[in-house]
């Protein structure tokens, strides 16, 4: 990566089921020396992105109940567009309240059964995301998403549960730049195995690449 930011969004407070600030701590000490972090809950950030500025955006929010205004999702878009990465780490799917978000992310969150120990499986270890990621079992929520039949993605890691398999990663291209989203992150502890540290490296230099 070069000089630029990346900005990590999300959410803190008592009506938040994940809150921003443990996470941040997680990922700082994950890939805090590939480029500077800057933090915000502040949504009208979104409007002011700039591909000279920031690489890429790590969205952890938590806006279920929030709307994602029209000028924030057109600010998101077209930084993507124009060759910016955007990582979505589990709850951050909630851009989804954005149709036009959830239809760049590429998939919904539908439900999720209760947390509980699941496995994870990269479906393609060719592929550059899983370089140096093995397969890991870890306590989480088992998120169901709803894949957007218009919106093609490339899924390299899938959960296992109760005998089938879910998507868990995938990535695809929107424009001129990047998206992952990658489901594991309910909270701290999912950030512990080393294999999703690593996934997580590997997603962010991925995304903030551009095309």
């Amino acid at each position: 990566m070069n000089e630029r930011k990346v900005l990590l969004i999300g959410d803190n407070g008592g009506d938040v089921w994940h809150p921003l600030d443990p996470i941040r701590r997680q990922l700082a000490d994950i890939v805090g020396d590939l480029a500077p972090f800057v933090v915000t809950e502040d949504y009208d950030s979104l409007k002011k992105l700039t591909n000279d500025e920031y690489d890429a955006v790590i969205s952890y929010t938590d806006c279920w109940r929030k709307e994602v205004t029209p000028e924030q999702t057109a600010g998101l878009l077209a930084f993507v567009a124009g060759g910016g990465g955007l990582l979505a780490l589990h709850n951050g799917i909630s851009l989804q309240s954005s149709y036009e978000l959830a239809q760049m992310v590429g998939g919904k969150f539908v439900s999720h059964p209760p947390y509980q120990p699941l496995s994870y499986h990269g479906t393609n270890p060719s592929h550059p995301l899983l370089h140096g990621v093995e397969d890991f079992t870890m306590n989480e929520e088992p998120y169901v998403i709803e894949l957007d039949p218009f919106a093609p993605v490339n899924i390299f890691l899938e959960y296992q549960y109760e005998g089938r398999r879910y998507p868990a990663g995938w990535e695809r291209r929107y424009g001129l730049g990047k998206v992952v989203y990658l489901q594991p992150g309910h909270d701290a502890r999912s950030f512990a195995p080393e294999s999703y540290r690593q996934l997580i490296r590997n997603s962010l230099a991925w995304v903030a690449n551009g095309a």
